[in-house]
């Protein structure tokens, strides 16, 4: 009885190998999260920086989305800012973390890999939990294809 309340992650995890240096993409995901977010992932529909200043670590943001129809808005603190490697965001509003781990492949290529953990449902949402762990999923790949996507289309026009 005691496990039917016990606290289990719904995580996406997606990667793929970018054709862009470790640097650029790292400033695409970290320094201009602000501008590119929204990019890659079109249901954010605003997004503000709440603290001064660049994006660093424990910068604070406010986003609204629109998932499927449905509006809402929560905040996030970014948790690791480690340039050229990792960007990790967690939401101050809402369980949810999101993580951006970048490694240099070689000299023009680098890899990314993306997870996203919903640290909790609310007990309303169990029944669903297969559903949502798809839907995360979708979700996670497709975030690693529009970010591929943008950052090769910029590289390949920079070159």
């Amino acid at each position: 009885m005691l496990g039917l309340f016990k606290k289990t992650p719904v995580v996406g995890k997606a990667s793929a190998l970018i054709k862009s240096p470790s640097d650029k993409l790292f400033h695409f995901i970290g320094t201009d999260l602000l501008t590119n977010y929204p990019r890659w992932s079109p249901e954010v529909r605003e997004l503000e920086n709440l603290t001064d200043g660049p994006i660093r670590q424990n910068t604070i943001c406010r986003q609204v989305r629109v998932d499927q129809g449905n509006r809402s808005e929560s905040k996030f603190k970014v948790n690791v800012f480690d340039v050229g490697a990792r960007i990790c965001f967690e939401g101050t509003s809402d369980p949810y973390r999101c993580d951006y781990v970048i490694e240099s492949v070689n000299e023009g290529d680098s890899r990314i890999t993306f997870v996203f953990e919903m640290l909790d449902l609310d007990l309303h949402m169990k029944p669903f939990e297969k559903l949502i762990r798809i839907a995360i999923q979708d979700g996670t790949d497709r975030t690693v294809k529009n970010i591929k996507k943008l950052i090769e289309a910029e590289h390949s026009d920079s070159v």
